[in-house]
């Protein structure tokens, strides 16, 4: 018995809604999700440019398992437009954006990065997790797909894990929605009501977070122990202009460097109470 599915289902279609899209792909990890996204867009010999600072399992994942399929990573600074144009000059079947990056909060303009992988003949994906459809819009920008771990922001009680792939390609919808079924990566039913409900105050939470981090940032900004501090939303970091014309406020992440380097880094973690490095 074949049973036709009538209509997407509520969570995909919410956030297909937010992301000003049709089609959600929605997977039992954010890891899941981009593990989906290499399978169906990647074969032996493909070529794909990735941003060089990225989440750590999409690096594990291209070079300790895709690279034995034959699959050909390059990891480049996407924030620079001398690397896009470098990158765009050989054929590339996909440029995977992260941005702002994890953990420096570097920027890479979409638009232009967008420009330049469809002379390389690519798809652009981009990693959306950081700010979540509420802050940036990449497919207004010229994405093809939005990726996110809705793991953090978009689900945001610490209740469960997800992912999603987001497009206003029929075709490509199709084929990722193939290939969750053939690898048996969907989302649970009680996981995607959990992360539903998350859903209806995303626009709420993330905007307290925002202003959250702003007043850390600032706090931090004038400490005597601080060397160097990455925040999109001030006029002190290098890109804020970008950050100004690609997205809505600063995000909810801030990172920073302590003088005294490593050792000092180091000893600052060991000594925070409140959080703690996971054994």
């Amino acid at each position: 018995v074949c049973v036709h599915r009538a209509e997407q289902p509520a969570l995909e279609k919410r956030l297909a809604a937010l992301e000003g899209a049709e089609y959600a792909t929605c997977f039992s990890s954010g890891l899941s999700a981009t593990t989906a996204l290499f399978l169906s867009l990647l074969s032996a010999g493909d070529r794909v440019v990735v941003s060089e600072v990225c989440y750590g399992g999409t690096v594990r994942l291209l070079q300790q398992i895709f690279s034995n399929l034959g699959v050909i990573a390059e990891f480049i600074d996407t924030s620079r437009e001398e690397a896009l144009v470098k990158a765009a000059s050989e054929p590339a079947k996909l440029f995977f954006i992260e941005t702002p990056a994890n953990p420096t909060l570097r920027l890479t303009d979409i638009a232009l990065a967008s420009k330049f992988a469809k002379l390389a003949g690519a798809l652009v994906v981009v990693d959306n997790t950081l700010l979540t459809p509420v802050l940036q819009k990449p497919l207004d920008l010229g994405a093809d797909i939005s990726l996110h771990s809705t793991t953090k922001y978009i689900e945001g009680h610490n209740a469960t894990i997800g992912g999603v792939l987001i497009t206003r390609d029929k075709e490509l919808h199709e084929r990722f929605d193939l290939v969750r079924k053939s690898t048996g990566t969907i989302q649970a039913p009680f996981d995607a009501w959990l992360t539903l409900q998350g859903v209806k105050t995303l626009p709420l939470r993330i905007r307290e977070h925002c202003d959250n981090a702003f007043r850390v940032g600032r706090f931090l900004e004038s400490h005597p122990a601080i060397e160097k501090l990455n925040y999109p939303g001030f006029d002190s970091f290098p890109q804020h202009e970008l950050a100004g014309r690609q997205q809505e406020l600063g995000g909810a992440l801030i990172s920073f460097e302590l003088k005294g380097g490593v050792e000092a880094g180091i000893h600052l973690m060991n000594s925070v109470k409140l959080c703690a490095l996971p054994i």
